[in-house]
């Protein structure tokens, strides 16, 4: 069976196209993207978008889905799953298809260049070793390296203020270093991996049984910090361009539950005007540390806010973050008409190594406009008995709302569809929410939380 899924794209004449590789909840990036191609290059640009997401239906054109486990998923269920695979794995899927490879020599054929554009920039993505293909996107190496928690402590514990930590390795010296610090550490130790994120890999631990199978690996690497009750989790979206370049986006508040597990965000964040700023400052040194590196694109930098308003530098995702989309409709509704929005800021971080002339950055969140975001993950499989119309009326929601044509609005994004198998670890449905005040989003949010669970069905049989 081969990992093609589904293919329906197809190639229009007098118009030029690029890759788009990742999940479909990032989507809704790509219209920005190909709109200011076509302004750059004064010929239009269109994309096709090559995704694993496994769906009863898809909504969307000139769409290849490749997922490499679903044959796996199948042979175990012997019924329709949808099934959530690493981007690593994905990655070197679509590497490796010959049906890619296949519409990558089409469009070559009929154009110079071929642009890849993806969430996060991989090893296993080996396309642009072919001939006419370009990654926009930062670099692999600088993106690997900084992405990297121990990298990252050894980077910036001396630049930024940072919870208390020690480095260690191998799950032996692991137990026998926080055998030492329970009694220093009482509200908790934070225990990483090297690699992780939206709490896989890593955990909060209040006692040595919180560890228990958490991490087996005998020679691993981990970064054990203390953790730090607090009352915010402020993350801020960012460009690094060039040196004295750092384009900073916003700020949201991420939802974290169990202490390390994100679901989500809100906008604007609820922080006071001075620790908003000295929020952009670190950013902008990270920022700078980072094109320091050879990094060039969209990245994010999470923080921990305390009740004494104390801020503490916790990770640089060097990345796209879960806020991109949202944060791109934001700045369209609230920067002059015209100016660069955040695909746009990346291509000439990547391809010029600055911003361009007219970057406009949007000083103060605006009045009367919130929206919050919520990531319906699976923690056991589950059937669905149920299916929600697949929406893509995100960008046209932000500008009526913003307009103060609707006064609130949600949408559920992304369900997969009626009669499936979801494997845990899956996403089975993405909520945003939007109004004129925060407790109008966390209504919506509420709202399509409910209506998602009516797709599940009551079944115990598959709660495994």
């Amino acid at each position: 069976m081969s990992d093609l899924y589904y293919s329906n794209y197809r190639l229009e004449a007098d118009t030029e196209y690029f890759l788009y590789i990742g999940e479909l909840k990032n989507y809704g990036l790509n219209p920005f993207l190909a709109e200011a191609l076509t302004r750059i290059h004064g010929k239009p640009f269109d994309f096709i978008s090559i995704c694993p997401d496994i769906f009863e239906q898809y909504n969307y054109e000139n769409l290849i889905v490749i997922n490499p486990l679903i044959e796996d998923y199948a042979c175990r269920y012997g019924r329709t799953v949808s099934c959530r695979v690493s981007a690593r794995q994905f990655m070197a899927a679509v590497s490796a298809s010959p049906h890619v490879k296949e519409v990558i020599r089409s469009i070559l054929a009929r154009q110079d260049r071929l642009y890849v554009y993806m969430y996060e920039s991989l090893p296993e993505m080996t396309l642009e070793e072919l001939p006419g293909v370009s990654i926009l996107g930062p670099k692999t190496a600088a993106a690997g390296r900084l992405n990297s928690k121990i990298y990252q402590y050894k980077r910036f514990h001396r630049l930024l203020p940072m919870p208390e930590a020690e480095l260690c390795t191998g799950r032996k010296k692991l137990e026998a270093l926080t055998g030492r610090l329970w009694s220093r550490w009482k509200d908790g130790i934070f225990v990483t991996g090297e690699y992780s994120a939206a709490g896989v890999n890593s955990t909060v631990a209040r006692g040595p049984e919180d560890l228990n199978g958490r991490f087996a690996g005998p020679a691993d690497p981990f970064l054990v910090s203390r953790y730090i009750p607090h009352q915010w989790d402020p993350t801020v979206l960012a460009v690094a361009a060039g040196k004295g370049q750092v384009y900073v986006a916003g700020v949201a508040d991420q939802q974290i539950e169990s202490g390390n597990r994100f679901t989500g965000s809100v906008y604007p964040s609820a922080l006071d005007e001075g620790t908003l700023l000295r929020l952009g400052d670190y950013t902008r040194q990270v920022g700078e540390v980072l094109v320091s590196e050879g990094y060039r694109g969209i990245y994010g930098c999470d923080f921990i806010v305390d009740r004494n308003g104390e801020i503490r530098f916790l990770e640089v995702n060097a990345r796209k973050q879960g806020t991109t989309m949202e944060f791109c409709c934001t700045l369209e509704q609230c920067l002059p008409p015209g100016s660069p929005l955040l695909p746009e800021l990346e291509y000439w971080a990547v391809r010029h190594g600055r911003l361009p002339h007219d970057a406009v950055e949007m000083k103060t969140p605006p009045k009367a406009f919130c929206w919050g975001t919520h990531n319906y993950k699976l923690h056991r499989t589950i059937r669905t008995d149920g299916f929600i119309p697949q929406s893509g009326r995100e960008r046209e929601a932000f500008g009526k709302v913003a307009r103060r044509d609707l006064k609130k609005d949600f949408m559920i994004l992304e369900h997969v569809g009626n009669d499936f198998i979801v494997a845990e670890g899956s996403f089975l449905a993405r909520i945003v929410a939007l109004g004129e005040a925060p407790e109008t989003v966390r209504q919506g949010l509420r709202q399509g939380i409910r209506t998602i669970q009516l797709t599940i069905a009551n079944d115990p049989g598959e709660d495994r």
